[in-house]
């Protein structure tokens, strides 16, 4: 008997194998095979690869016993291969654990994670019943519901109640989360309501908890998942809804490797298993919204805060009319009205998103800028090791050089990092107890939870905190926000950068006043007449949202058309940009389709590799993946050039 065996490795077809064992095969089976000089796992596939090759064909080695892989998560990994232009076995890959799958029997390790539910405890206000009785009435069968509702209204809560009902049908459940809302925080929410610990799938989980996990969710025996975007391709035995909180967050957009949105691969994999997927926001991606106003999504909205608490008052402090001291950021209106707060015993936090001391060092002799020998960017000044660094490759240096002189520089540090913050604010409050929370204090999980202790506590009077802190937090006493630089937007030549900022400082506006004491977020800024600043002031991100539907569809941008970036790189300008336009005269030739470029990326060498870029622009009802895929397939490509393919894209640097 002959059948298709796919493999986890860069290829787009399944390979044909004869089976002499005693077990039966069929479609979702794994086996072991032997492919080239070793014997690895496989699938078998429901498609033959077609071929007028003759080759020997290889006898399998043995059926594998574990679960097989069900007809609808074939069905994804076909789709996803072929919408995200990933070869099928890497695809398959996404769905292993380290190319492989796991037999042994950890029935044990299973018992920390059975549910007992505690959830008697957890009431809810009308508000929240209203909006748990619309998600049910609409159904168990595929739909894409929004849970709408302002940071602490208690969105968590209505989705935990959502995943009872399901699991007491005999169901799993998958929440996925960004990977920095995997907080302890909402471990032990988890935990007072489900009676058990979390099942936690992300790139810190060990190789251990993911076996466990992996077998777990095969034989049925782990009924939720929580975790980041890769958490997606594990192969539930009985899936029965997902979740996708905080859909809106960027990183659900992966780009490294192979790239794909998980937000987006949720909403099809749950059309495939035909269940309930529910996208969780405070305000929606402009994607989400314009499905909301065309009444593909359903929605729901959540007003009002935890205990009637009132979102803070946003004020927005003119920094034209605040003459500011020599190395200052801070302005004498920002510390008078953050005095007001610390003298009632409240806790600050500043928010200024650049890690580090400075974002970038240049002599004042000389005029050269200190810039990364292996990218196109300038290295941060970091004091506290006292190296430069740069942020994309992670290359570190002195901070040394020879002016022309052949005098030591003089060194003059531009803006600043939160470092610089720091140093300032312990001028202003010697005695006041400040800690920085940012990805680089916070190298390990311990050293994590132990600051957010302090915090909850009230042992840290001032955070000076960085994007991580803006979402998945609760902090009891934190009363004062104050973004310290509101005029700078995100890097990463984003299309999508004022949405991003708009969904930030909604998100971190609402760290604040949740126990309902008097709360203030203050916007340092040079532009006050913001628009983003005047729709948070407003509390109306809905009107920026139909504002940026309107740009978008004038634009001809996504949600209205659809985009897919090539990269190409190489250690020779001229060689990527001369191959990426033999790419471009080889791309297939459509009507309402444009092809743009190519053209250096903007950050033109990272990592030591030149960087161009074709942008393929088509409108939203073509699949153009299949015409693409055929014409890339037909590409020689050349030694020491690659070749990368993003679909809709979000970052064009």
């Amino acid at each position: 008997m002959k059948v298709p065996v796919l493999f986890p490795k860069i290829f787009d077809y399944p390979f044909t194998y004869k089976s002499e064992i005693s077990e039966s095969l069929s479609s979702g089976d794994f086996v072991k095979a032997p492919f080239g000089s070793s014997e690895i796992t496989g699938i078998i596939w429901p498609h033959e690869q077609k071929t007028n090759k003759k080759f020997k064909i290889k006898n399998i080695s043995k059926k594998i016993k574990v679960k097989n892989l069900k007809p609808s998560m074939i069905e994804f990994i076909s789709w996803f291969s072929k919408y995200n232009l990933v070869p099928l076995g890497m695809a398959l890959k996404m769905c292993l654990l380290n190319k492989d799958v796991v037999e042994k029997n950890f029935s044990k390790e299973f018992d920390k994670f059975k549910i007992k539910y505690s959830d008697k405890n957890f009431l809810l206000n009308e508000e929240q019943k209203k909006s748990l009785s619309y998600i049910r009435n609409i159904g168990e069968n595929y739909n894409v519901t929004v849970i709408e509702g302002i940071t602490g209204s208690g969105k968590t809560l209505v989705y935990f109640k959502r995943i009872k009902d399901i699991l007491d049908k005999g169901y799993q459940a998958l929440t996925l989360l960004p990977e920095i809302a995997l907080t302890d925080q909402f471990k032990r929410k988890f935990k007072e309501f489900f009676g058990s610990e979390p099942a936690i799938w992300h790139s810190g989980t060990s190789k251990k908890n993911k076996a466990i996990i992996w077998k777990g969710v095969t034989e049925g025996k782990i009924k939720i998942v929580i975790g980041a975007r890769s958490a997606l391709f594990l192969p539930f035995e009985k899936l029965g809804i997902i979740i996708v909180d905080e859909e809106h967050d960027g990183s659900y957009k992966q780009d490294e490797g192979v790239s794909y949105n998980a937000r987006d691969m949720a909403i099809t994999r749950a059309s495939l298993e035909n269940i309930p997927i529910h996208l969780v926001t405070s305000i929606p991606s402009v994607e989400t919204y314009n499905n909301i106003v065309n009444k593909k999504y359903h929605v729901t909205k959540l007003s009002k805060r935890y205990k009637e608490a009132s979102l803070p008052n946003v004020e927005i402090i003119n920094l034209h009319s605040e003459v500011l001291d020599k190395d200052s950021w801070i302005a004498n209106k920002t510390i008078s009205k953050v005095n007001q707060y610390l003298k009632n015993d409240n806790q600050v936090l500043f928010f200024l998103n650049r890690r580090g001391y400075a974002p970038f060092v240049i002599c004042k002799k000389c005029g050269q800028k200190f810039e990364c020998p292996n990218c196109a960017v300038n290295l941060n000044f970091h004091k506290k090791i006292n190296k430069l660094l740069c942020h994309y490759c992670g290359h570190k240096s002195l901070l040394s050089r020879k002016c022309k002189d052949n005098k030591k520089c003089d060194l003059l540090f531009c803006g600043p990092g939160v470092e610089r913050i720091f140093i300032e604010l312990k001028k202003i409050y010697p005695k006041k107890k400040i800690e920085i929370f940012s990805s680089d204090t916070l190298k390990k999980n311990k050293s994590n939870s132990e600051l957010l202790k302090k915090v909850e506590k009230k042992k840290i009077d001032i955070l000076i905190g960085t994007q991580l802190l803006s979402k998945g937090f609760h902090f009891p006493k934190l009363n004062c926000i104050v973004v310290v630089d509101s005029d700078f937007t995100s890097h990463g030549y984003d299309l999508r950068s004022a949405e991003k900022n708009i969904q930030l400082y909604h998100q971190l506006s609402g760290r604040a006043g949740r126990t309902g004491d008097k709360s203030t977020i203050y916007f340092q800024t040079y532009t006050p007449d913001d628009e983003v600043l005047l729709n948070i002031s407003k509390n109306n991100p809905h009107a920026f949202l139909q504002n940026e539907l309107l740009l978008r569809k004038e634009k001809k941008l996504p949600p209205f058309y659809r985009l897919i970036s090539l990269i190409i790189s190489g250690k020779n300008e001229s060689l990527i940009m001369k191959f990426a336009t033999n790419i471009k005269s080889q791309l297939p030739k459509m009507g309402e389709v444009n092809i743009l470029g190519p053209v250096l990326a903007p950050i033109t060498k990272l990592r030591k590799k030149y960087r161009c870029r074709i942008l393929i622009r088509y409108p939203k009802n073509l699949f153009i993946q299949k015409y693409l895929s055929q014409s890339l397939n037909k590409i020689k490509m050349v030694s020491g050039i690659k070749l990368e393919v993003d679909v809709d894209p979000v970052n064009f640097s």
